[in-house]
């Protein structure tokens, strides 16, 4: 490695530390198969992540940045439209507050809330201020709350509300004695806060004495190589890892990224964000909206997107994949209530029918399409893929799904309704996307080209391995850097394979490959992803290391689930409706779901064929123990979770 990392003890980097990409020691041989594309954007005369924000106010300060609501007002109430001048005020003030409280140039600023418009204010007054932000799922256990404020020991923190600023002074105190500085996301004083806890409002009062000139002697202090925030992981297969991501990660990113998708990153667009400001993907596309003036709402609860499509009307959503599903599955639900479920049904096989036809044009494999798939889809236009397209605000030009994988019938579904899916890849470890299907060459189930700047090349095993201007800087424990790279490219973890064009498709996680006592090997993702196109499943995980056969574990969409139940005139189980982990062993049920079983088992060799399953509902008091703030599954706590059940499998 060019640059030691600093240890778990250590109390993180200093400002003059610099970071390059690191380099583990020659490991196994990789293999020629790579694919690369050129950076499109010099960034050289670049000083830092906070030069985005200023250059566009000086471009264009009076363009609206942001559209706000007020704490609790309904999705209805009127939006205040926020301005790039506005933003930067509130910004320049909050930075100064924490210059006055004491934080220095490289110390962390910890934020832990729900996504919202504070989230941006909080993060780039920190960075202005030559910090390193830290940011904290609001769910977060107060085990993992804990070990990351004794790993990355903040100078001050801000809470999304009351609540989570008592839990911070818990964990703080409980890690180091004492409570750390709080800022909490609300404008008015609060009576009932101690000394250590204050608003934005009493945070920028702080700052009154702080002049400009401080301020922006502050602000130029970090360099490109220098640390500009620490992403603890997620955390589905094991203990969160902090992630050490530059300057140059995010600006590379920020600036390559959106000179390739001009298509869709532009001032006259604007989109919804409801991805944790956590999680680097919705944290890097905010990044991208305000350099670029393309307008930003946030929402903190994604059970509110439907209805706020139609109210803020973007141009552009970044979704996980279980959200275009329970879109469709919603429709769904309303061709039965209607009794018009043949037709639906019918209306879904034209859409992706269409979207294969749109595909072939995209890679001159077809000129017009048949007569008769033009006429039906137009007749099915007039009577479904209108209102959806309706429903999502009538102005969505593109979607991008990423987090997890698309099922291709799906994407093709959408394109073929008239919004197309731009399907993306990226890890925490290569600073939001990694791949991406550009428009005018969108294959459904195939994540793309590398971004601009950034390499991919596939080892012997078919490990992904990635390399270039979004790739971290290693992680904060340095014993962990070691297994993480190789010749200089980074692990990824996912198996995957390059194609002609240089585009990457992926085939599944190497850490959940299933190897049964019978010597088989299975890639469980591809029999999972089967099941999980029926509406009643949220997840599905295969179980069988060192097992004789194969068995699976259903975890049920509850909401709808109860609804299937409720359309059918029968009684809601009672372990549907469970807050906490349940099994269903509804007859009925079981009955639905053995279809979906053994269309998945119909789709893949014998030996990787499910002899038995269990369908499993997680309520919302055990959600964050199971499933990822971007709503992936936890496999191996689900498992362990439910060791005896899975036991009666093989009995």
């Amino acid at each position: 490695m060019n640059e030691p990392f600093p240890s778990p003890n250590h109390a993180g980097p200093s400002l003059n530390e610099r970071h390059t990409p690191a380099q583990a020691p020659t490991g196994p041989h990789v293999a020629s198969k790579n694919s690369s594309t050129p950076q499109l954007v010099d960034i050289s005369g670049v000083q830092n992540v906070t030069d985005l924000l200023v250059n566009r106010f000086k471009q264009a300060p009076q363009h609206i940045a942001f559209e706000a609501r007020s704490h609790g007002a309904s999705l209805s109430a009127p939006w205040r439209q926020i301005s790039t001048s506005e933003f930067m005020d509130e910004v320049a003030a909050a930075a100064r507050g924490l210059i006055a409280s004491g934080v220095q140039a490289g110390d962390r600023v910890l934020i832990m809330a729900q996504t919202q418009y504070l989230w941006a204010v909080a993060d780039h007054a920190a960075l202005f201020t030559g910090a390193v932000v830290v940011p904290v799922y609001d769910t977060a256990s107060d085990e993992q709350l804990r070990a990351i404020i004794i790993d990355a020991q903040p100078a001050a923190a801000f809470a999304g509300d009351d609540v989570i600023a008592r839990r911070l002074a818990a964990a703080a105190t409980y890690a180091n004695g004492s409570t750390v500085a709080t800022w909490v996301f609300d404008y008015a004083p609060h009576s009932a806060r101690t000394g250590d806890v204050g608003s934005m409002t009493e945070l920028a009062a702080l700052g009154t004495l702080v002049t400009p000139d401080e301020l922006e002697t502050r602000r130029v202090t970090a360099a490109l190589d220098d640390i500009a925030t620490i992403v603890y992981t997620s955390g589905t297969t094991g203990t969160p890892k902090g992630a050490l991501i530059t300057h140059r990660n995010l600006v590379g990113q920020v600036l390559n990224t959106a000179d390739a998708y001009r298509e869709v990153v532009k001032e006259s667009g604007n989109t919804i964000l409801f991805l944790p400001l956590t999680h680097v993907l919705g944290r890097a596309l905010q990044l991208i909206c305000v350099a670029n003036g393309m307008r930003v709402a946030h929402l903190s609860n994604p059970k509110d997107v439907v209805q706020a499509l139609a109210i803020l009307q973007p141009t552009f959503l970044v979704v996980v994949p279980r959200v275009l599903e329970k879109i469709q599955a919603a429709a769904a639900a309303s061709a039965r209530q209607k009794k018009v479920e043949p037709l639906w049904s019918a209306a879904v096989t034209v859409a992706q029918s269409w979207g294969v036809h749109l595909e072939n044009l995209d890679q001159h494999q077809a000129t017009r399409a048949p007569i008769w798939l033009r006429v039906q889809r137009a007749v099915f236009d007039r009577l479904f893929y209108k209102r959806l397209r309706a429903v999502m605000g009538n102005r969505i030009e593109y979607l991008l799904s990423g987090a997890a994988t698309l099922q291709p019938e799906l994407a093709r579904f959408f394109r073929g309704i008239g919004v197309p899916v731009i399907e993306g890849y990226g890890l925490t470890e290569t600073t939001a996307p990694l791949t991406g299907g550009r428009p005018g060459s969108l294959v459904a189930g195939n994540v793309g080209r590398p971004l601009p700047g950034n390499s991919v090349r596939i080892s012997e095993n078919g490990e992904v391995l990635a390399q270039g201007v979004g790739v971290f800087a290693g992680y904060r424990d340095q014993a962990q850097n070691a297994a993480a790279f190789v010749d200089g490219y980074f692990r990824t973890g996912d198996l995957g394979k390059l194609h002609a064009d240089g585009s990457l498709s992926l085939h599944g996680r190497l850490k959940h490959v299933i190897v049964t006592s019978t010597g088989y090997t299975v890639s469980p993702e591809a029999w999972e992803q089967a099941v999980e196109a029926h509406p009643l499943v949220a997840h599905a995980t295969l179980v069988g290391t060192d097992r004789p056969y194969l068995t699976a574990l259903l975890v049920l969409d509850q909401e709808a689930t109860a609804a299937w139940f409720k359309s059918l005139d029968m009684p809601v189980p009672s372990a549907v409706t469970t807050a906490d982990v349940a099994v269903c062993n509804d007859v009925q049920l079981t009955a639905e779901l053995a279809h979906a079983v053994e269309a998945a088992n119909a789709s893949v060799s014998p030996s990787q064929r499910v002899q038995y399953w269990r369908n499993i509902s997680i309520g919302e008091d055990a959600t964050d123990r199971f499933v990822t703030p971007t709503m992936k599954l936890k496999r191996q706590a689900l498992v362990a979770e439910l060791t005896s059940v899975v036991d009666e499998l093989y009995r």
